[in-house]
């Protein structure tokens, strides 16, 4: 099965008069709709964009694996576990929320930070808080801890990759225009897949891509 949400269909978020702009492709806050909140393993996937100077003031977390993807900008983070530090655009961060951690995402430099956070629900909840940082990412990222591998794609126009054959499968288009069998997407739009076979993307222009293969749940 397939479904497909375009970037206009994404729930609109954050706080615009303080430079925060936001679009959800999942139930979130105010925007509930009970058959949307959650896909496999994936909680949240919210597209963000701050502004010089913007940001998220300390905020607690729990029970969750927060993945964050840089486009473009610099993301400065700061954890109650004892973490600083800067993120730049193609570099992967990784926030294991566990029993409960706060932190602070601004955007501390002076141009605008663009970037997709991910929220997945861990196969188990207990344990301490762990961070990790991976510099320009170029490929698959495992995420043991949510029975989860994200896959970075970087395709240039002509060029196709399989759509791993997996329970749950989430496919999101960063930039750039793909076709998965015989839909385009494009910036902005994602794909749940279920029990997908057979299928690959092909991009119809130079595209970036962020794909989730997840087991059933």
């Amino acid at each position: 099965m397939t479904r497909i949400q375009r970037a206009a269909e994404r729930y609109p978020g954050g706080d615009p008069a303080a430079g925060i702009e936001t679009r959800h492709a999942l139930s979130f806050g105010p925007h509930y709709d009970p058959d949307n909140l959650r896909f496999g393993a994936l909680l949240a996937c919210n597209e963000e964009r701050l502004a010089p100077g913007a940001g998220f003031d300390e905020h607690p977390h729990s029970h969750t694996e927060i993945v964050t993807w840089v486009v473009e900008g610099e993301l400065t983070h700061h954890d109650t576990a004892g973490h600083t530090t800067v993120v730049r655009a193609g570099d992967l961060q990784r926030l294991s929320a566990a029993d409960g951690v706060r932190h602070v995402e601004r955007n501390d430099a002076d141009v605008p930070l663009v970037f997709v956070q991910m929220w997945l629900a861990p196969l188990s909840p207990a344990g301490e808080p762990s961070y990790e940082v991976v510099r320009g990412l170029d490929g698959a990222y495992a995420l043991p801890a949510a029975g989860a591998v994200l896959h970075v794609h970087r395709l240039g126009a002509g060029a196709t990759t399989p759509v791993p054959e997996a329970g749950d499968v989430y496919v999101h288009v960063v930039r750039g225009t793909v076709r998965l069998g015989h839909e385009d997407l494009a910036p902005g739009d994602a794909a749940r897949l279920t029990d997908a076979r057979g299928l690959g993307l092909a991009a119809t222009e130079e595209a970036e891509v962020l794909l989730w293969e997840m087991g059933a749940r």
